[in-house]
């Protein structure tokens, strides 16, 4: 016992002399105090996305499709079809489990399963799907499910910080970042209906149908595509807008099917030489290359070679803008047409029939 007392009296000593040495220094010494700056900024923290992943990454998930194929093994008759795996990519939009992919990742499959991002292996039903936007609508009845926030693709300016988030090659929940490239990309002959955000974010095989998010992690896009891999070609990849991903869903939850109008017309892009000597200004209308017999154009008496410049009073000045506008009209809604036809301004008055299914 006097041996532990003697121990304890002498830490105590030790550290009243310490505090009384430290004393003696700070008042012979005081610039050695560290200043402190009461207006001074925080330290710096490295940037970081791990909060928008956080957020939505949960959300997307694995799909895994098996198809029915034509053997190319012609030495034995016994084998003449076999199945062919692939990957894809999937985005829990609602906590009641539904799901939005791209079409052509479950298009033709004799089987399809999800692995979600807690592991889970589930077989989802195929609600609907929309060939011309290249969207499908999946659900799976799993209880409540992570959904990712929805965000709005009209607020995208170019050069918006974006992050990728899918499956590439299997490899579950990869993010990549890029950012907003462009918007309302067209003309690409990818799907009917084209108004793409353009992103530098990495897309690979299995990215279809995966997130593009913002750096708030809400959902903005459906990642879909890449320009051709040619030599040198990178860091051109396409999403459709969660605007229209919006509409395409509730009109699948609602119908079982998108339903748009449709006038029987197929044009294409005037030139600026055309115009020209059409006599027109630079930039405006669109050439019918067709007119579909037994269509509402046709029934109208609209012919090949008519120069529309006008739909419902609204300038036409592109293909996909024609399109569009027709797309939204409702079947049975009279539509009003201005044209040109051997050098004169004429009218007609359309009833819009519904566009049919591809």
């Amino acid at each position: 016992m006097a041996g532990f007392k003697q121990v304890f009296l002498f830490l105590l000593q030790s550290v009243v002399f310490g505090l009384a040495a430290a004393f003696v220094v700070v008042l012979l010494r005081p610039e050695l105090l560290p200043v402190l700056d009461p207006g001074a900024a925080p330290p710096l923290s490295p940037a970081s996305y791990a909060d928008a992943v956080d957020r939505s990454a949960p959300a997307v998930a694995s799909v895994y499709t098996r198809r029915l194929a034509q053997s190319n093994d012609g030495g034995n008759p016994g084998e003449r079809f076999q199945l062919n795996t692939s990957l894809g990519s999937a985005v829990v939009i609602d906590s009641e489990g539904y799901l939005v992919t791209n079409y052509h990742v479950i298009a033709d499959a004799a089987e399809i399963r999800l692995q979600l991002a807690d592991g889970r292996i589930a077989e989802p039903t195929v609600v609907g799907f929309d060939a011309e936007t290249d969207l499908a609508l999946l659900k799976v009845d799993m209880g409540a499910l992570p959904a990712v926030p929805l965000g709005r693709s009209d607020q995208l300016r170019i050069g918006d910080v974006v992050l990728a988030i899918g499956s590439p090659y299997g490899l579950t929940r990869t993010v990549t970042q890029g950012i907003v490239s462009a918007t309302g990309r067209g003309l690409l002959q990818l799907m009917t209906f084209e108004n793409f955000i353009q992103t530098d974010a990495a897309i690979n095989e299995g990215n279809s149908g995966g997130a593009l998010v913002n750096s708030l992690g809400q959902l903005v896009g459906i990642n879909t595509a890449v320009l051709a891999q040619d030599a040198g070609t990178e860091g051109i990849s396409f999403a459709i807008p969660v605007d229209l991903v919006r509409g395409v869903v509730d009109a699948i939850k609602r119908d079982g099917r998108v339903i748009r109008g449709w006038v029987g017309l197929e044009p294409e892009e005037l030139t600026s030489a055309e115009s020209e000597g059409l006599g027109l200004e630079p930039d405006l209308g669109i050439v019918l290359n067709r007119v579909i017999d037994g269509g509402p154009a046709a029934d109208a008496g609209l012919r090949r070679g008519d120069v529309i410049l006008s739909i419902n009073g609204e300038a036409i000045r592109t293909r996909q803008q024609a399109l569009l506008l027709v797309a939204g009209l409702e079947p049975g809604q009279e539509v009003e047409i201005g044209g040109w036809r051997d050098g004169q301004r004429f009218r007609a008055t359309l009833t819009v029939a519904e566009r049919p299914g591809r």
